[in-house]
């Protein structure tokens, strides 16, 4: 179990050392239940969901997850709202809350990232990390092979064209796209 004090840290933005003992022991089981969710045969819907239920925060109803999943925590912190669609080689960078909206649709090959390392080398040496949490709107979708950097949140209807980097928050109902992610127009 973590301690409260070591999870307020994960969840704030505050640095922290990862290769705690309490952390990765945890961490082990998690992804233990995302490989298990990967080796799931696509014909038994219901084993799936099950699944699904046992590893994220919440789940609402109708939520689809193509195997291969990546997370590393297996969605221990993200929250999936209604009707939510999440195509192959998702990764969730999941250290810090992830809270995906109701009717979201997820491309392929997409990188959802919570955690940074510092810029001073030397806080690098020592392993230490730092994480922000991700928000997704409801109703937003994210194109094939998009990152979603720390910290970011993605406005409701928002869509995010394919092979972006958003390094910041995008508003409501905006046509993002590029390297970085910049609001083209907006769609209302």
């Amino acid at each position: 179990m973590i301690s409260p004090e070591l999870q307020k840290k994960m969840d704030g933005g505050v640095l922290y050392d990862p290769s705690d003992p309490s952390l990765m022991d945890l961490q082990r089981e998690r992804l233990r239940m995302v490989q298990e969710y990967n080796s799931i045969d696509p014909r038994n819907q219901k084993e799936r969901e099950q699944m699904v239920r046992c590893m994220f925060a919440s789940v609402g109803e109708n939520v689809y997850i193509e195997a291969p999943f990546y997370a590393n925590w297996a969605g221990l912190k993200v929250t999936l709202g209604r009707n939510v669609y999440i195509n192959f080689n998702c990764t969730l960078v999941d250290d810090a809350p992830i809270e995906i909206g109701d009717y979201v649709m997820i491309g392929p090959n997409v990188t959802i990232c919570t955690a940074e390392h510092p810029l001073d080398y030397e806080e690098r040496q020592k392993g230490l990390q730092m994480n922000r949490g991700v928000i997704i709107g409801n109703n937003a979708w994210l194109g094939a092979g998009v990152i979603i950097n720390p910290g970011v949140t993605i406005g409701e209807g928002a869509v995010i064209g394919s092979g972006s980097v958003v390094t910041k928050d995008i508003p409501p109902y905006a046509l993002a796209y590029g390297v970085p992610a910049v609001v083209r127009k907006y769609l209302k």
